[in-house]
C-alpha cells in the first residue's frame, strides 16, 4: 500500500516552469493553485538540483544506517538547517530527518535502525485443533480436565481479586 502524494510530480513541474520560465512570482503562483509557497520554493530548489527527478514522490523509502548517520553529522558539523540537509541529500521531507534526529537522541546509533513493519510472527493467532472422530485416550481426557481446572482457578482467583478490590474501596468510602 503506497502512500497518498498530495501533489504529483507533473503539477509540480507545471508550477516550477510558471516561476521560471514565465517569471512569475512564487507567492502568485502558489495562491493561484492553493498551497503554501514555501512547498514551491523547495520544489524549485530541488529542480535546479535534481532536474525533475527531485520532483518525483519518493514513497516508502528505507535509507541505510550510514546515510541518516552522515546526514545527522553533516547537519552538526556545516550547521545545515532541516531543509538544507534535504536538498543536499534528497530526502523528501524535513520531518524524516527531524525523526532522525529524536530518535538518534533517545537511543543513539540503534535508533536509526529501521523497524520490522506488520504484524510479528508472534502475534499469529494459533488455530483451534480439529477435533477427530477417534476418541481420546486417558491422558489426553486427563490433560484437557486439567486445563478446564486450572482455567476456573485462574478466573475464581481474579473474580475473588476483584471482589476484595470493590470491598476496599467500599470500606475506605464509608470510614470518616
Amino acid at each position: 500500500m503506497e502512500r497518498k502524494v498530495k501533489y504529483n510530480a507533473e503539477f509540480k513541474l507545471r508550477c516550477v516552469y510558471e516561476v521560471l520560465d514565465n517569471n512569475r512570482s512564487v507567492y502568485s503562483v502558489a495562491k493561484e493553485n492553493n498551497f503554501d509557497e514555501s512547498n514551491l520554493r523547495k520544489w524549485i530548489v530541488f529542480y535546479q538540483k535534481y532536474g525533475s527527478e527531485g520532483l518525483l514522490p519518493k514513497s516508502n523509502q528505507i535509507y541505510a544506517i550510514d546515510f541518516k548517520q552522515n546526514v545527522l553529522e553533516s547537519i552538526e558539523k556545516k550547521s545545515l538547517s532541516l531543509r538544507e540537509a534535504c536538498i543536499e541529500f534528497n530526502v523528501p521531507s524535513e520531518s524524516v530527518i527531524f525523526q532522525w534526529q529524536k530518535k538518534y537522541k533517545a537511543r543513539g546509533i540503534l535508533g536509526l535502525e529501521d523497524k520490522l513493519k506488520g504484524r510479528l510472527l508472534s502475534m499469529n493467532f494459533k488455530r483451534a485443533k480439529k477435533k477427530s472422530n477417534k476418541p481420546l485416550t486417558r491422558e489426553e481426557e486427563l490433560l484437557l480436565e486439567i486445563e478446564s481446572l486450572r482455567c476456573e482457578n485462574a478466573l475464581l482467583k481474579k473474580f475473588n481479586a476483584l471482589v476484595q478490590a470493590e470491598e476496599a474501596r467500599q470500606n475506605k468510602k464509608h470510614k470518616p
